[in-house]
């Protein structure tokens, strides 16, 4: 996350270095369990590329047969679940 902020505000953002990370493994772990589902679009949490994005989640929508990240949102209240059936 961002070094020239302070703590407090470091929570609210991701710098590009937090969201590749977050893109890589919600292509590597995330994008076959939601393929399992039939997922089209959805919000999930972050948790899955490390406890530091916890209170991070992710919107995504299926593009063809990918999937894409809309946005990222911080929600301090977020939590997540298993995608595994």
């Amino acid at each position: 996350m961002k070094n020239n902020k302070s703590e407090n505000d470091l929570q609210y953002e991701l710098d590009d270095d937090d969201k590749f990370r977050i893109t890589v493994m919600f292509h590597e772990s995330v994008i076959s369990k939601l393929l399992k589902l039939h997922a089209r679009l959805g919000t999930i949490n972050c948790d899955f590329a490390g406890d530091q994005y916890k209170n991070w989640n992710l919107h995504f929508k299926s593009v063809g047969s990918e999937f894409a990240i809309v946005d990222f949102e911080y929600d301090d209240e977020s939590c997540s679940f298993s995608l595994d059936l």
